[in-house]
């Protein structure tokens, strides 16, 4: 009954990970969750007004299948005001989440065969979303030895005939780790040399900076030249707090919107006109609310990382933003719980959850085996007790 496409295809292993907390939980028992990729408080409330204002006046029908008129200006000038980037509203599509638009653009640029080239360690969707298309993802594994982050040479050398695309987030998924200025125009030199490749830029966490930038740095910065082959996708559900109105976009080239658009009025309709009226209210309003949350993530994180580097065989680098912790924990690969030798991150995890009842992402799901993805948008008491529960776990490794 099913096609080759539905039997080959992976079920989203973060989500398959939050079902099997849920799982356990529903036993009685005491599961903290680091695994999910959303911030634990509620949308912030003038945003989350503004969409009950919309059902009160009654605003529930359909839109436009690129999205309202106000909400693609607001995000105009919310790219302008960031990157100092010009985008005219037929220049942009709201969809049902930036997931989706993720999946939209690579529908509308993958046909068979067409390589998508994806560093490693990336988000566990982007490649199941290139193979739907029927596209090939083109993995490059980038270590500790270059920061995880594509160097130009790893660019240079995976890009062959076939490369229709390359595609990356800054802030990092799942590490938090953001390109600088000066790496992006170095790949964007490799890119100026190879005039047919689409620059993916996923920059849903770029407005969770813990730095001296408040805004993650951007390709089009600092090489302008690649804007007319460049899709930005974002959204708010990280920045916001609104993971569950599923309102993200896409600006770029007003062939390549277009065509985004009509796959998605043929897919979706429209996104929630309710939610893209609170998404407005947001990008409109909501900044001191985002500078707050980024202080309390900044807290998390120093906190948290302080007990991660205190446990014996594991480490962690510093993010620059987004809310996760990359953790190294290859050392505990090869020693033995009980009667048990850990083999790969996914052993590590799956004690850690099934005996401990803490849940964090195992790295080989995100194209890096040895270390393991954990998410500090958490109370900052519960995350102690998950820490501690992992130590706990380490020292009685064998």
């Amino acid at each position: 009954m099913l096609s080759r496409r539905a039997q080959s295809m992976k079920p989203s292993p973060t989500l398959q990970l939050v079902a099997k907390a849920k799982e356990i939980a529903a036993q009685g028992n005491d599961v903290i969750s680091l695994s999910v990729g959303e911030p634990d408080w509620p949308t912030f409330e003038i945003a989350a007004q503004a969409g009950i204002e919309a059902i009160k006046e009654g605003f529930s029908k359909y839109t436009s299948a690129n999205g309202i008129p106000e909400l693609r200006e607001a995000i105009c000038e919310q790219v302008k005001k960031d990157h100092g980037l010009d985008y005219s509203p037929s220049q942009v599509t709201v969809g049902t989440g930036a997931k989706f638009v993720l999946f939209a653009t690579f529908q509308m640029l993958c046909d068979e065969g067409d390589e998508v080239i994806i560093p490693a360690p990336y988000w566990v969707s982007y490649p199941v979303m290139v193979e739907l298309a029927q596209g090939k993802s083109v993995i490059i594994e980038c270590g500790p030895a270059t920061h995880f982050k594509i160097t130009p040479e790893l660019l240079e050398k995976a890009i062959t005939p076939k490369t229709k695309a390359f595609v990356f987030a800054s802030p990092n998924n799942p590490t938090g780790i953001a390109y600088t200025s000066d790496e992006l125009k170095a790949l964007g030199d490799v890119f100026k040399k190879h005039p047919r490749i689409v620059i993916v830029a996923d920059d849903i966490y770029n407005h969770l900076m813990f730095g001296a930038c408040t805004v993650a740095p951007h390709i089009l910065e600092s090489t302008p030249e690649l804007k007319e082959r460049t899709i930005i996708v974002n959204g708010v559900s990280k920045s916001y707090a609104m993971t569950g109105w599923r309102i993200g976009w896409a600006l770029g080239p007003t062939a390549l919107i277009k065509a985004i658009a009509d796959y998605q009025s043929q897919a979706t309709s429209s996104a929630s006109s309710i939610s893209q009226r609170a998404a407005l209210t947001a990008i409109k309003k909501c900044d001191p609310d985002m500078v707050k949350a980024n202080h309390l993530l900044k807290e998390r994180l120093e906190a948290s990382l302080k007990i991660i580097n205190s446990i014996p065989l594991i480490k962690a680098a510093k993010p620059d933003g987004a809310f996760y912790v990359w953790v190294d924990i290859s050392q505990t690969l090869g020693k033995k719980y009980e009667n048990q030798i850990l083999s790969s991150s996914r052993d590590f995890a799956t004690i850690l959850l099934e005996k401990y009842f803490v849940a964090a992402v195992p790295g080989i799901e995100f194209g890096c085996e040895g270390f393991l993805r954990i998410s500090f948008a958490v109370e900052s008491e519960r995350m102690l007790e998950a820490l501690n529960r992992m130590k706990k776990f380490i020292t009685k490794l064998q």
